[in-house]
């Protein structure tokens, strides 16, 4: 009897010191790995991320239109895109835009494109950022020009993301 019992005390000590992990130690290690990832993401934030390559992009975009606007005065003879109105200033800038119920636009698409643009940029989140190549189409790519009492062409980019102020460059 003593051999039987001898056995059974055997068994019950050697599944007592069976190898593997309770219940506790799975949960402990459960709620350290939930804690690195969400430090993870709101390290990397990929919404912000976001946001600050579209302002990025549309620094990029509106130093494009300066430059081609830049580039056309220079070929001719100092004269800006016929469409950049004189009546746009730094109270009412002007927006680049071919849609005639904006009645302070600037329509250069076709002075711009192709020569010195490819493309007209447009800003990210305006038509899915898809670039105006085609300027007999109606087109808003949500920039703003004018042209300051120095005489001096400035390019806004109003629509920016994570309270950043307009976007402007002046030449």
């Amino acid at each position: 009897m003593k051999t039987a019992q001898n056995k059974t005390l055997q068994k019950r000590l050697a599944l007592s010191k069976s190898k593997g992990f309770t219940l506790i130690e799975l949960l402990v290690v459960i709620g350290i790995l939930a804690v690195l990832l969400a430090i993870t993401l709101i390290a990397i934030n990929p919404q912000r991320q976001f946001s600050q390559a579209n302002n990025t992009k549309r620094s990029s975009d509106i130093n494009a239109i300066l430059n081609a606007i830049g580039q056309y005065a220079a070929d001719n003879k100092g004269a800006l895109p016929t469409n950049l109105a004189t009546t746009c200033d730094s109270a009412a800038p002007c927006s680049i835009t071919s849609d005639t119920a904006v009645t302070s636009r600037a329509d250069i698409c076709s002075d711009l494109v192709p020569q010195y643009l490819a493309a007209l940029p447009v800003d990210p989140l305006t038509s899915g950022g898809t670039p105006v190549t085609d300027c007999a189409v109606t087109y808003t790519t949500n920039y703003e020009v004018y042209r300051g009492t120095d005489n001096r062409i400035t390019v806004t980019a109003p629509a920016t993301e994570l309270g950043i102020a307009i976007l402007t460059v002046t030449r």
